[in-house]
């Protein structure tokens, strides 16, 4: 067996801490030469890759669901009314395939209703039902509460910061990507 079947094999086999530990430090074996712009984009993507594999989990866990199901319950919960499903796909960034698979799912469960648009027979306009609404407000709910223990390691000064930091940095990106 060569080095690199080993050392790949050991990699495939390792605890999921350890695993979770190496992908923590990839952001900083770049060397002390890298740029700091690099590093910060890794730290990031590092940071929000660990808490949303760990939101999904506790979505399945506890309420036998998905993230994708979850995102999708969320717009239709803003916009009581409905939304069409192109919007929906749009909102959500995912194809208008995934969208009617999601809604097909849902409905068939009896959390979404699906209703003809009167003004184009092509398009449906989707919105939670009773037992949608109950639903989500059940996982948003701990929802929050897992954000909120998540996130508890830092200080609310420390968020506070970090959220205005992040918001000049989002801003300068929207002005950027504009021009």
């Amino acid at each position: 067996m060569s080095d690199a079947v080993r050392t790949s094999t050991r990699k495939k086999a390792a605890p999921r801490e350890a695993r979770a530990e190496n992908v923590v430090d990839l952001e900083m074996s770049m060397g002390a030469d890298s740029h700091t712009s690099l590093r910060l984009w890794l730290r990031l993507l590092t940071t929000t890759n660990l808490v949303q594999a760990e939101l999904r989990r506790r979505l399945r866990t506890e309420f036998d669901t998905t993230l994708p199901r979850f995102d999708f319950m969320a717009q239709l919960e803003r916009h009581p009314e409905g939304l069409k499903m192109s919007e929906i796909s749009r909102r959500l960034m995912v194809t208008g395939g995934n969208v009617t698979g999601l809604t097909d799912q849902l409905e068939k469960e009896g959390l979404v209703a699906r209703d003809a648009d009167p003004n184009d027979r092509r398009a449906f306009t989707v919105r939670l039902t009773p037992a949608g609404r109950t639903l989500f407000d059940k996982m948003a709910q701990a929802h929050e509460r897992w954000v909120v223990e998540l996130f508890g390691g830092l200080s609310i000064d420390d968020k506070s910061k970090m959220q205005q930091r992040l918001g000049k940095l989002k801003q300068h990106l929207l002005d950027r990507i504009k021009s």
